[in-house]
């Protein structure tokens, strides 16, 4: 029997796919949190609330969808006057994308929460998991998908697919896998006529916006660290 799946955010998938099992330990924090960001905007379109033209944001139904992140996010889009870009938009749900789905993996009892101090002076927190049946079960579909290709994806399973693409997180999705050969796949799946026009034209921009935006940030960082 395959594993069971409760139902979870892209966000929250993103989310559990970067922590460490046993440490709780958050890895490629900066591209997950753009990816989780991003993930927000892409729910929104599978949800019919929002669509990109010529890059820009726009809410097509403002009616709240019933997940506290998706609804914060959406609330959010529809209170700017005036349309922002996609990278735009990733850049400001960044935060609190992250918080959300981080409270909603606590909240199904995904991960547990740990506290303790760095050196004994710095609070940190850690996100060990607590039930490892919802990450087993995005681990077959990925590998079902990505490498055995045995399986068409589905709207969901192909924009995680996309998202982890864009933000360059091949090697959190398969980290024993051959990179060129993920990468390949992934793009052949995201790419995919898989979705609505509408949908692969969101993830289409969130899959860019991602990728330009983590590849600034990498140059900053080495300007920085140079």
């Amino acid at each position: 029997m395959p594993p069971t799946e409760p139902p979870t955010t892209l966000g929250e998938q993103l989310l559990l796919l970067s922590l460490d099992d046993e440490s709780g330990t958050a890895k490629e924090q900066a591209k997950v949190a753009l990816a989780v960001s991003a993930a927000s905007l892409v729910e929104l379109a599978l949800a019919g609330r929002i669509d990109v033209t010529d890059d820009r944001v726009t809410v097509v139904d403002a009616t709240p969808p019933g997940e506290p992140a998706l609804d914060a996010a959406l609330a959010a889009v529809a209170g700017r006057d005036r349309p922002g870009r996609t990278g735009d938009w990733i850049n400001r749900l960044r935060t609190d994308a992250v918080a959300r789905a981080r409270a909603g993996l606590l909240e199904k009892g995904l991960v547990r929460e740990e506290r303790r101090k760095v050196l004994g002076l710095f609070p940190a927190r850690r996100y060990p998991e607590a039930d490892g049946s919802v990450e087993a079960a995005v681990r077959q579909r990925l590998d079902a998908v990505v490498l055995r290709g045995s399986v068409t994806p589905d709207e969901r399973t192909a924009s995680l697919v996309a998202l982890l693409h864009g933000a360059k997180l091949h090697r959190l999705a398969f980290p024993d896998a051959d990179v060129r050969r993920v990468e390949a796949a992934m793009e052949s799946v995201a790419h995919g006529r898989w979705s609505a026009t509408a949908v692969r034209h969101v993830v289409r921009a969130a899959e860019s916006a991602l990728t330009a935006t983590v590849a600034a940030t990498v140059a900053t960082n080495l300007a920085a660290g140079g």
